[in-house]
């Protein structure tokens, strides 16, 4: 079955894999692909529209990424967002400078104001918020457009050449902070576009069994299961494609929420499939010892990660390929091609450099969890499994800082139970999107009784969020926060002061390592 097609190209921006999700939010299908995708590749596909996204680079520079120009002469419209925006302009001879002062850079929530005569902005209002973020601007804009936006401090906020359907915009509308930024996506998807939204999660649910069966064939797969709900999400769909040429492999490293390993096999035995536990704690723990450096941590998990599969790949016999739960924001926060490194993810930037496999599949790489969680409803997963609370691959080896060790472990293990348990009582698990314990590294003086106490400090941290790529903090309140300060300090030994983190995201990550 063939959709209609946007191609979202990539400059390297943070946000880009989040104009994908909200492309296909309207009911539209789309692939990113690289800004250096052969012009001849890109007309092959047969594309509706072109989204140019943003990126970390000035377009005058002598290295920064371009485009083939002729991709204006296709007839094929472009929208172009932020270093997309400024890139079409310099493309088509305007000229993009350098802000010499703060009245042409802009950061962060800005209001704007639209014509609502374009298209781009039909029946929106014609003032709202919008997320910039740009130190550049266009000081000459190309023959045969006109400025669409703009703010109190600049005139070019957006430009338009409707005649020939290009559209730019300095800000970034993709992300939740703009508001009616999806609207204005959508504008330019049916208004400008001609999309008729031809595209479900049903849809994707269907081609991506289909291309699963094709590649894996009679092939052997093995599956990392880790129990969360992008691994669960993978197992249901393999198993539907495949059946028992799957085994799903559940490696237990000890670095797992209290209980969650005997949760995890009591959740799965009931499944019509190859369930292997592995408990391989020691073996982990043994390699992470002295180790306190984030991304060491990451790397060695990943390898050892692998290593366990291969290891049991060998006892059930010659193993084709190996799965995993890889998804878009992983894949992003990991670094591809001009974007910038977050933090490696055990499952993408984790990987060694040799891999005893024929090949990795990641059948949900290209989605977001809460795409992610709609695609395991389509796959009549259970809803506690659906709306699992996220756990990152390496576990708490990122949520202790410094060294880890197993009592630090089975202490953040008894303190996070506390706080999980409170929140869901306070009535507040469906309305926080993540939230878990942090052992610091720190340790300060506390007084216990008639004595005195040298313990660490214990971080919460609380995250509303619809896509994991940007985030508020939660406003927990008081009394909640309360009982689980004196809980965690009262019942778990080695903690004497709690700490509750407000930062958002950006400019921190969700997770603290």
């Amino acid at each position: 079955m063939s959709h209609q097609l946007v191609i979202v190209l990539d400059f390297g921006g943070q946000y880009n894999q989040l104009i994908a999700r909200r492309v296909r939010e309207c009911g539209v299908y789309c692939e990113v692909k690289p800004y250096t995708t052969p012009l001849e590749e890109l007309k092959a596909m047969a594309p509706i529209g072109f989204i140019f996204t943003g990126g970390p680079n000035s377009v005058y520079e002598e290295k920064a990424p371009h485009v083939d120009p002729a991709i204006f002469e296709l007839g094929i419209p472009v929208l172009g967002i932020c270093y997309g925006c400024q890139l079409m302009a310099h493309t088509l001879g305007g000229k993009v400078a350098p802000a010499q002062d703060d009245t042409a850079r802009e950061y962060g929530k800005t209001e704007t104001y639209y014509d609502t005569s374009c298209a781009l902005f039909k029946g929106l209002p014609e003032k709202g918020v919008s997320w910039m973020s740009h130190s550049d601007y266009m000081e000459k804009v190309p023959e045969g457009f006109a400025l669409t936006a703009h703010s109190d401090h600049c005139p070019n906020v957006a430009i338009a050449d409707e005649k020939r359907g290009f559209y730019g915009v300095q800000y970034h509308p993709e992300v939740n902070h703009t508001e009616y930024g999806i609207a204005m996506i959508r504008n330019f998807l049916y208004q400008v576009c001609g999309a008729v939204g031809d595209w479900s999660m049903g849809d994707y649910k269907r081609t991506a069994i289909a291309a699963i069966r094709e590649k894996v064939g009679s092939g052997k797969v093995l599956l990392a299961l880790s129990g969360g709900v992008d691994s669960s999400v993978c197992a249901a769909l393999l198993a539907e494609a495949i059946g028992e040429q799957l085994t799903c492999v559940f490696v237990d490293h000890g670095l797992m929420r209290k209980n969650e390993g005997d949760e995890v096999e009591a959740a799965f035995s009931k499944w019509a499939m190859n369930f292997v536990r592995v408990d391989a704690e020691a073996r982990f723990l043994g390699k992470l010892a002295g180790v306190t450096e984030p991304e060491r941590k990451r790397k060695i998990i990943g390898e050892e990660f692998i290593r366990v599969f291969e290891e049991e790949s060998k006892k059930i016999g010659k193993v084709d390929f190996l799965a995993q739960g890889t998804i878009y924001p992983d894949v992003i926060e990991s670094g591809a091609g001009d974007a910038a490194v977050i933090k490696s993810h055990h499952n993408v930037g984790g990987l060694p450099d040799y891999v005893d496999f024929k090949e990795i599949i990641e059948p949900l790489r290209l989605l977001f969890k809460d795409e992610v969680r709609q695609l395991g409803r389509e796959l009549g997963l259970p809803e506690y499994l659906v709306t699992r609370q996220p756990f990152p691959g390496p576990g708490l080896a990122i949520r202790i800082i410094g060294e880890i060790t197993k009592a630090k472990a089975d202490t953040l293990r008894d303190a996070d139970a506390i706080y999980r348990e409170e929140i869901a009582a306070a009535g507040l698990d469906k309305s926080i999107n993540q939230y878990f314990a942090v052992l610091t590294n720190s340790r300060s003086v506390g007084v216990m009784g008639d004595g005195r106490t040298y313990d660490y400090t214990l971080a919460l941290r609380a995250v509303t969020t619809s896509d994991f790529m940007t985030a508020d903090w939660a406003r927990i309140p008081y009394d909640v926060l309360d009982k689980i300060s004196v809980r965690v300090v009262n019942e778990v030994p080695g903690i004497n002061r709690i700490c509750y983190d407000i930062t958002s995201k950006p400019p921190a990550t969700i997770e603290w390592e």
